[in-house]
């Protein structure tokens, strides 16, 4: 009888988590090859989005409609209820006009991140609600974003965000549709196998996906840690107290585990390309040590999403 063959990709699958933990640390203890991928960030955005949606398949938008509702309430309260609270609380303190409140301001009104349907799977959860609001958040942001913006001018011009969310929206649609259409063609059941090996090849490509966001990051660290410490402070404590906080006010409602995780982490990187360097600025060092919490998400929430995570249908 022969050993069976290992397989890296489900291994990968299997591991996902230390998988991250492993790009993260190359990330950051080798600028060099960081500075390498940084390049390609944006195309392996656009393949985790082909991953995700291969994955999941059309069947994501089925029963969408009665959805909808809920999707957008939710969408609502994370990309413009959120944010415009924390301008309000911040301005009542007198301390709206600081990096750190610029900081949370923005990621607060970003939509999710493209990879969050591929960590809901890697969390044992489906994936299909955050596909849903992932997708739906991007194209309610030209909207979302601009009571935002009008509470906090220091934002600059609001005309450059809308065309890189318009831009953003694009790039989802034409992923998704030609992964909709291939997995139509070719896979209409995938088996439970296949849909494993793509988790492990959506492991990889956010691993190294990871070490292209990371040169900014490990520079700071070598540089001044005093400052890394305190941005990795204000960055663990948003990203995932926005997760705890997001996961108990929902605990007993569905689609739990997908909203929670969006909650705390959001596609920065949109206002990152749109914003002036004057308002960008003061804040990279948050959005470097951003990626951090985000993609110890996995591993570091497994213990709160876990438990219930079976039981949780899509909102």
């Amino acid at each position: 009888m022969t050993a069976s063959r290992p397989d890296p990709l489900r291994f990968a699958a299997r591991h996902g988590r230390w998988v991250l933990v492993v790009g993260l640390g190359f990330g950051i203890g080798a600028p060099g090859l960081a500075t390498v991928l940084r390049p390609f960030v944006p195309h392996m955005v656009v393949l985790l989005l082909f991953l995700a949606a291969l994955r999941i398949g059309p069947a994501v938008f089925v029963g969408a409609v009665r959805a909808l509702p809920a999707t957008l309430a939710m969408v609502l309260a994370l990309q413009l209820a959120l944010p415009l609270a924390v301008i309000g609380l911040a301005t009542a303190a007198g301390v709206a006009n600081t990096p750190t409140i610029l900081a949370i301001a923005i990621m607060t009104a970003a939509p999710s991140i493209v990879s969050s349907p591929n960590m809901v799977a890697m969390l044992g959860a489906r994936p299909d609600t955050a596909m849903r609001l992932m997708v739906s958040g991007t194209a309610l942001l030209p909207l979302t974003v601009i009571p935002v913006f009008w509470a906090l001018p220091e934002l600059g011009a609001l005309d450059a965000v809308l065309r890189a969310a318009l831009r953003l929206l694009a790039l989802v649609v034409v992923a998704t549709g030609v992964a909709f259409a291939l997995r139509r063609l070719a896979w209409p059941a995938m088996s439970a196998v296949a849909s494993q090996r793509l988790d492990g090849m959506s492991a990889l490509v956010l691993a190294v996906f990871v070490i292209g966001l990371m040169p900014s990051v490990g520079a700071m660290l070598r540089g001044d840690p005093w400052q890394a410490a305190y941005w990795l402070a204000v960055v663990f404590a948003v990203n995932v107290g926005l997760q705890l906080v997001t996961s108990r006010l929902l605990r007993h409602r569905p689609g739990r585990v997908p909203v929670a995780l969006i909650s705390g982490n959001r596609n920065m990187a949109l206002f990152l390309v749109a914003l002036p360097p004057e308002v960008t600025d003061p804040i990279l060092p948050f959005i470097g040590c951003y990626q951090i919490p985000m993609f110890l998400t996995p591993l570091l929430m497994e213990r709160l999403y876990r438990p219930r995570v079976r039981a949780t249908p899509p909102i």
